[in-house]
């Protein structure tokens, strides 16, 4: 985005969605003949927060949005970048706002790793007790991690995602803070590298070792991917690498099969009669 819009003059923002802007004052129409420099120029901030079906397209100055999935439109002067999205429930959101002190009310608090040394992430990541695969993706704990990228850190660092953080021993604190920002910043080179702002699901990538690889072998331990789920986030994890063999409860599941529900990878196995980790 940095190459295409960076420090370019915004000739026209035309709105496809009235659910879209959730502030009344500046108005969007301010930021109209403003250079972008990832804020705007004379203090003024377009806050943007993407969900997981909403994206960024970038296309050429003759493009027309569409009333379909297009929720907003801003011009420049070499294209048109394109604010979509693909899901029903209208969850994406803009806000305008307007100086330092405005743009603070925004800021959830949480911890940027890469630019925090191994003392803060430790008192952050205890400053609640709850599971790790929660403390990770809480936007209100820590920046730029989210689903996809913690379960490839807690993969990498061997850990469990139901770990409680209360129970991290100095070690595995002091792990996973490397691991978190070796993971960072490989995955921001490599996007970078990539150029054009990605249009696509950056959540799925065929490079990832355990995300999105549903019933597909470990590289290190060749154990198939396990899944469990909870309200629309979905965690992916290797039971031998991460948790000693044992199979998690996934919620609907193990609530459904009672003492049915397979213990570990060989109950499970046994229970399905599988003889591969791609039968998984």
């Amino acid at each position: 985005m940095q190459r295409q819009i960076g420090g370019r003059r915004i000739d026209a923002i035309q709105l496809r969605s009235p659910f879209l802007v959730r502030t009344f004052e500046p108005k969007l129409d301010t930021a109209v003949g403003r250079r972008i420099v990832w804020a705007l120029e004379d203090d003024l901030f377009l806050v943007i927060h993407l969900m997981i079906a909403d994206r960024f397209h970038w296309k050429k100055t003759d493009t027309r949005p569409t009333w379909k999935i297009d929720l907003a439109a801003f011009y420049f002067d070499s294209g048109r970048r394109l604010l979509t999205e693909a899901g029903s429930k209208k969850r994406a959101s803009l806000h305008v706002v307007d100086g330092e002190s405005g743009l603070a009310y925004h800021d959830p608090g949480d911890l940027e790793v890469l630019e925090a040394d191994l003392d803060a992430f430790t008192e952050v990541l205890k400053r609640r007790n709850c599971t790790l695969k929660r403390a990770l993706t809480d936007p209100r704990l820590f920046s730029g991690i989210g689903n996809a990228y913690s379960d490839e850190i807690l993969h990498a660092a061997r850990l469990s995602p139901v770990k409680w953080t209360s129970r991290l021993s100095d070690e595995e604190v002091a792990s996973l803070y490397a691991v978190i920002r070796s993971i960072l910043t490989d995955w921001c080179t490599q996007l970078q590298a990539e150029g054009a702002f990605p249009e696509k699901v950056t959540a799925f990538r065929p490079e990832m070792a355990v995300h999105g690889r549903y019933g597909k072998p470990c590289p290190v331990c060749a154990t198939a991917v396990r899944e469990i789920a909870y309200a629309s986030n979905e965690t992916n994890y290797y039971p031998r690498c991460q948790i000693k063999g044992k199979v998690l409860a996934d919620r609907q599941l193990s609530r459904m099969l009672k003492d049915d529900w397979p213990k570990t990878i060989e109950d499970l196995e046994a229970h399905r009669g599988l003889t591969s980790p791609d039968d998984a």
